[in-house]
């Protein structure tokens, strides 16, 4: 025997077909947890509605074709609500315009200097008539920020005037003029942009707007008084938890990551918060939760109101849901709509891979907002929407 010859080794046969199949698990393995993150074997779907039979909601149904009809997210990523949230955060909005607008300053009783900037519409509106949309933004957003300044351009383009607050702190080249800011449900700030809105414009009738922290703040500020809803048409609230109290329990839980969400939205309040070093005072957390949610309010609200939330939101738990879809099944003037996907202010619609300009959440609310100016306009005074029963009964009388 040839003294190399047990030197030489031999592969068995078997071994490149196990790798071949060792190959094909791992491929199989990385496209099955892709799906499964992406969510790409969910189904598209008209959003979940909630409301009560009446004229008004059939007319606003018809009206507004993006409350019945499918939403339909970009095919490749869009049905994940973490990447939805992630790019509203990091990406805000594709090609965002840059309206023109004046910043106006408004000081507070306590010292407190609130600002808002103010966009006067590119056209007429549909109706001829002199609308304003007051709009309430994110936790720690403004004006600039690129969800904010698409959606305003959408909103002039249908002939609407549009007044953005600026949280108090949150841009950072505004110093605060006393020793507090923003907080999750303090009205103030908004009530006093509305204020100069009204005595500014006294033909101009309302179309109130918050988005995640500011649909809790316009919820509250409409249900703290009714006198806060005079010449008010309607409100919309995207994607707002409803009640921090229970909110901020879900927060301490990993499902959705959602704990992760909330470091982060910590880190980023925090920042604010030490680069003015000035906050409200409460005697403890929970009072503040209680005080600060709209929970509390919203039931006091007469004038029609439209509750949009997601249900992959990674920010809003599942539970909170319960307050706005028992809200609308109570009262004749809410509409609750709960899209499939979206994530958390992202509702980005598109084919496969690039999303639209414009979001599902731009298109609902101006088209919202038009229905409802559109039944204001054909409708004799006494069956306005923000009238009572015994307002008409009255009249007739």
């Amino acid at each position: 025997m040839n003294p190399h010859e047990s030197d030489v080794h031999t592969i068995s046969p078997e071994l490149p077909a196990m790798f071949d199949g060792m190959k094909l698990a791992a491929v199989a393995t990385v496209l099955y947890i892709i799906v499964r993150c992406l969510n790409l074997k969910s189904p598209t779907a008209p959003p979940d509605l909630t409301y009560q039979d009446t004229a008004l909601n059939r007319f606003l149904l018809k009206s507004c074709p993006q409350l019945t009809k499918e939403y339909i997210p970009p095919l490749l990523w869009g049905k994940s609500g973490h990447l939805q949230t992630a790019l509203y955060g990091k990406l805000g909005r594709v090609s965002s315009p840059h309206p023109s607008g004046v910043r106006k300053y408004l000081p507070m009783q306590d010292g407190a200097t609130a600002t808002f900037d103010l966009f006067e519409p590119v056209g007429d509106h549909r109706t001829g008539d002199d609308i304003t949309m007051v709009i309430c933004p994110g936790i720690g957003n403004h004006s600039e920020k690129h969800y904010i300044r698409t959606f305003v351009d959408h909103a002039q383009r249908d002939g609407y005037r549009c007044a953005v607050l600026n949280h108090l702190g949150a841009l950072p080249n505004i110093e605060l003029t006393s020793p507090r800011m923003f907080t999750y449900g303090c009205t103030w700030e908004f009530a006093s942009m509305v204020g100069y809105i009204k005595r500014m414009y006294p033909q101009t009738q309302l179309i109130v707007v918050g988005f995640s922290l500011g649909g809790n703040i316009v919820c509250k500020f409409l249900g703290e008084n009714r006198t806060n809803q005079e010449r008010v048409l309607c409100c919309v609230s995207v994607c707002q938890g409803y009640s921090a109290l229970r909110a901020q329990e879900t927060f301490l839980q990993w499902d959705q990551f959602r704990r992760f969400y909330n470091f982060l939205m910590a880190d980023n309040m925090k920042k604010i918060i030490l680069s003015h070093r000035k906050f409200h005072g409460h005697s403890s957390l929970k009072e503040y939760y209680e005080k600060e949610s709209c929970v509390h309010y919203i039931h006091n609200v007469q004038v029609p109101l439209l509750l949009v939330n997601s249900a992959d939101d990674p920010l809003v738990h599942d539970s909170l849901l319960t307050i706005p879809r028992t809200l609308a099944a109570k009262k004749s003037n809410v509409i609750f709509s709960l899209t499939l996907h979206g994530g958390h202010l992202g509702f980005f619609e598109g084919a496969v891979l690039f999303p639209q300009p414009l979001t599902w959440m731009d298109k609902v609310i101006v088209g919202y907002a038009n229905a409802m100016c559109q039944w204001e306009k054909q409708k004799p005074p006494c069956q306005s929407a923000h009238l009572s029963e015994s307002s008409c009964t009255k009249e007739k009388a």
